[in-house]
């Protein structure tokens, strides 16, 4: 009999299925898609409309009042309460941030302790950039969640870096549960393919959870074929800003409700937040920031 793989025995548990909506991200302007969400209000609006269609995780940057991405504690502080405000989504912050940014800047809003936290797992060309991961800063990155206490989500942009994940994991960096994010089709880094998808579902540790995140028009059938094999879904405006083709997505939870809908015709059922956070291994409730840091 011919060798399993591990991606079709995910496949045919049918877990609850996590929905990961990625509002802002980084590189995206508003010229490029006028409904991007900015200021914290508008990204706790986004984030909540999310959570109504379905999403149990925001993957959250923020920007600056101009728009320009930041990584500033305070401004993590004022969005994460702000969306607290409004629902019980699992918050994940990025530790990327954007190309160029320093390690001590990219790990400041982890000293909130939010729930979750992305660790990028190795260094990839980023289009015409490269964006940094070399083991010291991988290193920094996991002490700091481990300071704070806060879960990792591996961001694996080519297949070498689960393997870094799990060299973490082996120098007692990272605890489990895993759970890893595959961002296919960025310019760079590994191509978005069911053969790829596939692959790496195939490295996994025993137990770890997955999604992945198809870049700009590989996020619907990277999304469809996750749902199919057992796996989980990111989406949003970070990776994609289109509905279809020549038609821009007029919010992050269009996107949302459409994945939703392919979901439920495959019976997969929807993972609310608490019972992402049981998938997960996090704590029943998160800690609830004030809207500001103490004077």
């Amino acid at each position: 009999m011919p060798q399993t793989s591990n991606y079709f025995v995910t496949g045919l548990l049918m877990n609850k299925f996590m929905i990961t909506a990625a509002l802002v991200g980084a590189e995206v302007t508003r010229a490029e898609q006028p409904y991007l969400p900015l200021t914290p209000q508008e990204i706790a609006e986004a984030a909540y409309a999310c959570w109504q269609a379905g999403a149990s995780i925001c993957h959250l940057h923020v920007r600056t009042d101009e728009g320009r991405p930041t990584q500033d504690r305070e401004r993590f502080r004022e969005t994460i309460a702000a969306i607290q405000a409004k629902c019980d989504i699992i918050i994940q912050v990025s530790t990327g941030g954007a190309v160029g940014m320093t390690v001590e800047e990219r790990i400041a809003p982890l000293a909130l302790a939010p729930e979750m936290a992305t660790l990028t797992c190795g260094t990839v060309n980023f289009g015409d950039a490269v964006f940094e991961n070399s083991g010291p800063v991988m290193r920094r990155i996991a002490q700091e969640m481990q300071r704070y206490g806060v879960r990792p989500e591996f961001e694996i942009f080519d297949a070498g870096m689960v393997e870094n994940a799990r060299r973490l994991a082996r120098a007692g960096l990272v605890q489990p549960p895993f759970h890893f994010d595959f961002v296919l089709g960025v310019p760079g880094g590994l191509p978005a393919s069911p053969r790829n998808l596939g692959f790496l579902v195939d490295l996994l540790p025993p137990g770890a959870t997955w999604s992945v995140a198809g870049i700009g028009r590989h996020q619907l059938p990277m999304g469809v074929l996750a749902v199919a094999m057992g796996g989980h879904v990111r989406v949003g405006f970070e990776d994609n800003i289109y509905y279809r083709r020549g038609q821009l997505a007029d919010s992050n939870a269009q996107l949302v409700e459409r994945i939703v809908r392919i979901a439920r015709e495959l019976d997969r059922d929807i993972a609310s937040p608490a019972e992402a956070r049981r998938m997960l291994g996090l704590p029943d409730k998160p800690v609830k920031l004030p809207p500001a840091a103490p004077a």
